[in-house]
């Protein structure tokens, strides 16, 4: 199947603008996987953790400027624990030390990754200095989920193949993708045992190989799904939990990316709006990005640019879906969304070639960012039922593009079974620490509100001026190591989150006015 690649990033990859780790920033994570080096030539005598014997390993991404020094094992599950004869999944597992200075805790912590689809392996490496006070004193283990990086990772070239302009596709074609895809990975996995269920019991699996008595999770995005999960399942295994731009569980994902969007750039626009050299230049930037969308669905324009990557002078054909995928995944990062007005500005003055480079640099980095297969198996069998269009979102950047080319590749995909009380609200004494970015398109600070109501133990800090994924903004990781060390969030003194400042829109190509 000839994939239509714009289309798809909004309508397969809905989960992966909703709960992806740095997306934009991160061109593969599953492709890198952790990149755990061989080791030395000399055999080398494992080192137990409980019952799991680890080798040495490195771990890096190209998001983290120095390889990281770990430990690195492979640790069998039954695909299907009703069939624990079956066919096994040979989790990836790294076990990043605690250093050598004063006492090493018990409880370990457990970094659970976005996406759904990305690795943990692989992404914590960009993370590792938000976690350097925290790891004076607790390992850190990382489980590559399965179905992601070396877990038996699900992927496929039904779902990453690119075409030149990502023209339209309809709900039949991207039916027919996921299809084909399922019958490809089929011959390796039996995709209905890819949910966040059985990811939580591998968790569970793992922290009682290590011999871990409890653990601290923390989730980033699709990773704070996985921890309420586990909190609700093993809330004696669980001392502590992190909810770093939480999805509540009582939510449905289908058609929450069109309103949260819209809602969010109409904080993130009027940064340019309140200010008065902003505004003179480049007007009303909603109202242009609106212009600019209803010109694009009328008529497409083709467009020569230069190629961000190797710079050669290619041509390809802006869209108005090209532009709503830019727009979404720049969202996520405030700081790179102060770019946007100054783009759609030049765009309305006739210059389109920027926003095509960008685009089609941002879709490229995205293509081997998650795991697609896994994705869907989480997806289809988790929040089908929410799949549906409405009418209130029309006319939002986003329309009904998600939820309906979810719901027709769903149709093809083998599902799961979640538990009956999957979407019951996660109430428990754990101590926990909630997360929440001012500006998060996908996950906006209301989520955070309505899953500490019940948590009697849990706080909840709303960032300011910051979008999606926020532990390592401002003071954060030093709140965050306080709070791993006590496990008591009510106790932190949040008002050095206060020097947090709004990042300035671009007025040019230069950057903010002075």
């Amino acid at each position: 199947m000839n994939s239509r690649k714009t289309r798809l990033v909004l309508a397969v990859a809905a989960a992966i603008a909703l709960f992806g780790y740095k997306a934009l920033q991160q061109k593969s994570d599953t492709a890198q996987a952790g990149k755990q080096d061989a080791a030395p030539v000399d055999p080398v005598k494992p080192v137990m953790l409980g019952k799991i014997a680890f080798t040495p390993c490195s771990l890096s991404s190209q998001m983290s400027r120095d390889s990281i020094e770990a430990q690195c094992a492979t640790f069998s599950v039954p695909e299907d624990r009703a069939r624990p004869d079956g066919r096994k999944i040979a989790l990836n597992v790294a076990w990043v030390q605690a250093g050598n200075n004063g006492e090493k805790m018990p409880d370990p912590v457990f970094f659970l990754a976005g996406g759904p689809g990305q690795a943990a392996v692989g992404t914590y490496p960009g993370l590792d200095p938000v976690f350097k006070e925290v790891r004076k004193h607790r390992d850190v283990i990382l489980v590559d989920q399965r179905g992601t990086g070396k877990s038996n990772l699900l992927s496929c070239a039904a779902l990453t193949d690119d075409d030149s302009d990502g023209g339209d596709a309809t709900p039949e074609a991207m039916q027919a993708q996921a299809a084909a895809c399922a019958a490809e990975l089929t011959k390796k996995a039996d995709l209905r045992f890819y949910t966040t269920t059985d990811a939580v019991a591998d968790l569970d699996a793992v922290r009682q190989a290590i011999g871990a008595q409890q653990i601290n999770l923390v989730g980033v995005s699709y990773g704070t799904r996985v921890a309420q999960q586990y909190a609700m399942r093993h809330p004696a295994a669980t001392r502590s939990i992190v909810l770093d731009s939480v999805v509540p569980n009582a939510l449905g994902l289908g058609n929450i990316f069109a309103r949260n969007l819209d809602d969010a750039l109409t904080l993130q626009f009027a940064l340019c709006t309140r200010q008065p050299s902003c505004k003179d230049k480049l007007g009303d930037p909603r109202a242009e990005l609106d212009a600019l969308l209803i010109r694009l669905r009328a008529q497409p324009v083709d467009v020569q640019y230069r190629d961000a990557t190797s710079g050669e002078t290619l041509h390809g054909t802006l869209r108005a879906e090209t532009v709503a995928a830019l727009v979404r995944m720049y969202a996520y990062m405030p700081l790179a969304a102060g770019l946007l007005p100054k783009l759609i500005h030049e765009a309305n003055a006739g210059r389109y070639e920027n926003l095509m480079a960008l685009s089609k640099m941002m879709t490229s980095g995205m293509k081997d960012s998650m795991a697609m297969g896994m994705q869907l198996s989480v997806v289809c069998s988790e929040d089908a039922h929410s799949m549906v269009s409405r009418a209130e979102d029309a006319g939002t950047v986003l329309g009904n593009l998600m939820p309906d080319g979810m719901a027709a590749m769903c149709k093809a995909w083998p599902k799961g079974n979640a538990p009956a009380d999957f979407h019951t609200p996660l109430a428990t004494q754990v101590p926990a620490l909630v997360l929440e970015g001012e500006f998060d398109p996908v996950t906006p600070p209301r989520y955070g509100k309505e899953v500490v109501k019940t948590l009697p133990n849990g706080r909840l800090f709303v960032l300011r001026g910051q979008g999606h994924n926020v532990i390592g903004a401002g003071c954060m990781p030093k709140l965050f190591a306080q709070f791993v060390e006590k496990a008591d969030a009510k106790a932190l003194d949040g008002k050095c989150l206060d020097t947090l400042a709004y990042p300035a829109p671009f007025t040019s190509f230069n950057g903010a006015e002075p």
